[in-house]
């Protein structure tokens, strides 16, 4: 008999998969509406739990106090560098002069970074539920608590990660390092839901072998996650372009990127190639009310509402809404896919 702690573990391991992907589009809001600095220092916001509204109530003269934090922190980050030998890293990070330009305050970017950070807190909240729920299969399923305890320890380096990411002005890879930490975080939390939930129900019987099915699915994921990377460069260079215009003539931005937007959309083309094959392939080898078959169907779902938001960024001039979505579902079709390639790994298969 299946315990109802067993069963609202699996039911807090899917909401919190899916408030994990509400972070993700609030980060997506953040970069798109570059609200990125609009906190300068970490945990804090102007050295405040609850932000300000108004300039006025901040101290005289808080540009430098808070460039001179900055520069303490950035430091010991390149000296942290430099241990690693990124001695070449350590050393653009102490002369890029944009880390010791004061950030105007700007109280609607304030509190969009705020409430960034605020859900990041209650995803991290969830993260410590859990793996104190997972306790429950230290003798029945011991990887649950373990990958529990390890996404806990992710997720405090990611919040880590964060605080570089505002010290060094959203320096281009720490960004890129921040996103795959995220498909990370989603990974474990899909991997741990899955395998909890299938202790739960008799196991999906389909009469083939799906090997190939499993490697074509690998490849899917493995694209797109390429893709998620080169996408945050398109960004970096997004970010760039529209410095180098004073944020003016917006509809040259994506004309601008050359072959690196080109190949963004090119590994997307790929992506929906593999997508209708593994759609395909699934539907006719599972049969019923399969849950293959309906993440499936949520995956081409989400993959046209991802195709539109890509049609919209290219087409016109990058508005910010689409900005955010386009991040939101990249990360929600990495999280189904991934979802399916478990499902398919762990049918069972009979031979007729």
């Amino acid at each position: 008999m299946i315990s109802k702690s067993e069963q609202r573990f699996v039911r807090l391991n899917g909401f919190t998969i899916l408030f994990t992907l509400l972070l993700i589009l609030a980060g997506g809001i953040v970069r798109s509406t570059g609200s990125g600095m609009g906190c300068p220092d970490w945990p804090k916001c102007f050295g405040q739990y609850i932000p300000p509204t108004s300039i006025d109530q901040l101290p005289l003269g808080y540009e430098h106090h808070f460039i001179e934090e900055r520069v303490k922190k950035n430091e010991r980050f390149a000296r942290s560098l430099e241990k690693l030998g990124k001695v070449e890293l350590a050393k653009k990070i102490r002369e890029d002069k944009t880390l010791v330009q004061p950030e105007s305050f700007n109280a609607a970017k304030t509190w969009t970074e705020y409430i960034n950070r605020l859900t990041g807190a209650v995803t991290g909240v969830l993260l410590l539920a859990i793996a104190g729920y997972a306790f429950i299969y230290r003798k029945t399923a011991t990887r649950i608590l373990v990958l529990s305890i390890i996404n806990l320890i992710v997720v405090v380096f990611q919040a880590w990660l964060g605080s570089i990411v505002v010290s060094t002005n959203l320096l281009a890879w720490v960004v890129t390092v921040h996103m795959l930490l995220a498909l990370v975080l989603l990974a474990i939390l899909v991997y741990t839901y899955d395998y909890a939930r299938q202790r739960l129900k008799a196991p999906v019987v389909v009469i083939a072998k799906v090997g190939w099915l499993k490697v074509l699915i690998f490849v899917a994921i493995a694209v797109n996650v390429y893709q998620i990377v080169i996408g945050t460069e398109v960004r970096e260079q997004v970010d760039f372009i529209s410095k180098s215009l004073d944020y003016q003539r917006r509809d040259e931005w994506v004309s601008r990127l050359g072959d690196l937007f080109h190949n963004h959309r090119n590994l997307g083309i790929l992506v929906a190639v593999l997508s209708v094959l593994v759609y395909k392939f699934v539907m006719d080898k599972f049969g019923g009310k399969a849950t293959a078959i309906k993440v499936s169907n949520s995956i081409i779902i989400v993959l046209l509402v991802q195709m539109v938001t890509g049609f919209l960024l290219s087409n016109f001039a990058l508005p910010p809404f689409a900005q955010a979505m386009h991040i939101l579902f990249s990360t929600a079709l990495f999280t189904l896919q991934y979802y399916l390639y478990l499902l398919v790994y762990r049918a069972n298969t009979y031979n007729q």
